[in-house]
């Protein structure tokens, strides 16, 4: 049964930091693109960041140059760091595998995703 399983959220105060992890248990993703989202309090679900079977890494403008997208195939993680928080980062943030190698920042282009973590960043 494939599984992707989100870890490291939490309350952090603006200006701060986190490291958010996706492990997939169950099948091996190497060879598809892997995505991070989020959904903020009343909004939409929303891209923000992904990252390609090759490691081509591609960002929404809100987070370009404070977050950073990562993967270690060995270990079947995906990494989200994430730096110069900002109350408006403040979500629930999910990751998802890609249906295909190359990457988009569509949700219908992702076939599994995780169950969530909280970030709240405060003011």
């Amino acid at each position: 049964q494939v599984q992707l399983v989100e870890s490291g959220g939490g309350l952090v105060q603006a200006g701060g930091s986190l490291r958010l992890s996706c492990a997939a248990n169950g099948r091996t993703f190497s060879s598809y693109a892997m995505g991070w989202f989020r959904r903020a309090p009343g909004k939409e679900r929303e891209f923000v960041s992904t990252i390609t079977s090759n490691g081509s890494t591609y960002y929404a403008d809100s987070v370009k140059g404070r977050f950073t997208i990562s993967r270690d195939k060995t270990k079947n993680t995906m990494y989200l760091q994430m730096n110069s928080l900002k109350p408006e980062d403040t979500a629930v943030y999910y990751c998802a595998k890609g249906r295909y190698r190359r990457t988009s920042r569509a949700e219908r282009e992702y076939d599994y995703w995780g169950q969530g973590t909280q970030v709240t960043v405060s003011s």
